[in-house]
Order: structure tokens, then sequence, then C-alpha cells
């Protein structure tokens, strides 16, 4: 009963982490566009930067409570830390908390026109390393899963599995290519004139695509799918 309740309230959790972090993470396009569009683009570019970093602190938390819900599940050990691969979402933590750092003193107006592209500079190197959490996530579970099915003697849903392992592959690269070129928009936007916001507004609209499409959400999603029958 308790463990049943332990996975019910760990399922609770992470649906509403995902639901949190896809809001922050269309909030930061809300915010892009009006700066794009000429609403006081560096106002925008600072609380645009503030909400991401805590869209990935969430995401962050999110994420790893996935990954102990596979490696430890009902407090049983089936995995070692590095499998989990715990350094990279430490990383997310840590850019997260970074980036709200940075965003508030751009808002207060210490220097907007520097803070904001290493702002996201680091939230692309965070996006970048942790691009194959989800495929990490998808491999520790279908391993736990086959030593379910090894046990019980059950197949699995060979249709839903291709289809979180596609979900799982297509969700490292979308977020490398968008981690990767928001360290490349911040690198350009610190070397040319650091007074035109633009690139900085680009990155983070790419950035904030990305944690809708790559967040928690979907690492929930093919969590649901790697159930054993």
């Amino acid at each position: 009963m308790s463990i049943t309740r332990d996975i019910a309230s760990h399922e609770n959790a992470v649906a509403y982490g995902g639901l949190i972090d896809a809001i922050g993470g269309v909030a930061t396009i809300v915010l892009v566009i009006c700066g794009l569009v000429g609403i006081s683009p560096a106002m925008m570019v600072a609380i645009a930067t503030i909400v991401f970093g805590v869209a990935l602190l969430i995401q962050g938390g999110a994420m790893l409570s996935d990954y102990a819900q596979v490696v430890f599940p009902g407090g049983v050990r089936t995995a070692t830390p590095e499998q989990m691969g715990g350094n990279s979402l430490a990383l997310v933590f840590l850019v997260g908390a970074g980036g709200i750092v940075l965003g508030v003193l751009s808002l207060l107006g210490i220097k907007p026109d520097v803070l904001s592209p290493v702002a996201v500079i680091g939230f692309g190197t965070a996006l970048l390393l942790s691009s194959n959490a989800v495929w990490r996530l998808y491999v520790l579970r279908r391993a736990s899963a086959s030593m379910e099915v090894a046990s019980v003697g059950q197949s699995q849903h060979f249709g839903a599995e291709m289809l979180a392992s596609e979900m799982a592959s297509g969700s490292a690269g979308i977020q490398a290519l968008a981690g990767l070129a928001a360290i490349v928009l911040g690198i350009l936007a610190l070397a040319g004139n650091t007074a035109d916001l633009t690139l900085n507004l680009v990155a983070l609209l790419a950035l904030g695509a990305t944690l809708v499409l790559t967040g928690s959400t979907l690492s929930a999603t093919v969590l649901s799918f790697m159930r054993t029958t």
C-alpha cells in the first residue's frame, strides 16, 4: 500500500514539474517575442533570463525525480550513479541558479549587455551537456523493464518501446542543437554590438522552445510508454 502511494505521489510530482517547466518555456517565448517587437527589449531579456533559469531548476528537479524512480524503485538499487548521469543534471541546477542571479542583476541595470549573453551561454552549455538525459532515462527504464519481464514472464509492447526510443533520441538531437546554437549566439552577442539584444532574444527564443519540446514532460511520456503490460 505504501509503495503504491509513493509511486502515485512521484507521478503527481513529475506531472506538476513537467507542467511548470513547460509553462516556464512558454513564458520565455512570450517575453522574447515582446522584446523582438520592440517592447522594452532590455527588460524582456532580463525577465526572460530569470524565468528560464527558474524553469531550468524545475526541469532538473523533475528529471532527478524520474531518474530516482527508475534507478531506485521501491528503494532497491538497480544502477550505479554513473549510469544515473547525475553530473549533467547537477550542472542544470547550478546554471539555472546562476541564470536567475544574472537575470536579476541585469534587471537592476548592472551590465545587462554583458550578463545576458553570459547567461545565454551558460544555458546553452547546460542543455548541450544534458542533452542525452532523456535517452539515458529511456535506457535505464528499458533495462529495468527487461528485468521485470524476465522475472514475471510477461511480454512488452514493442511498438510503444520503439516510439519511446525515437522520442528519446530525437529529444537528445534537438536539445544538443539548441544548446550549441545558444552558445554561438551568446558568443556573437558578446563579441559584436553589445547594445543590440536581438541575438540574446533569438537565443532565448530557441531555448524556451527547446524546453517546451524536450523538458520533463517528455521524460514522463517516455516513462509511460515504457511501462510493461
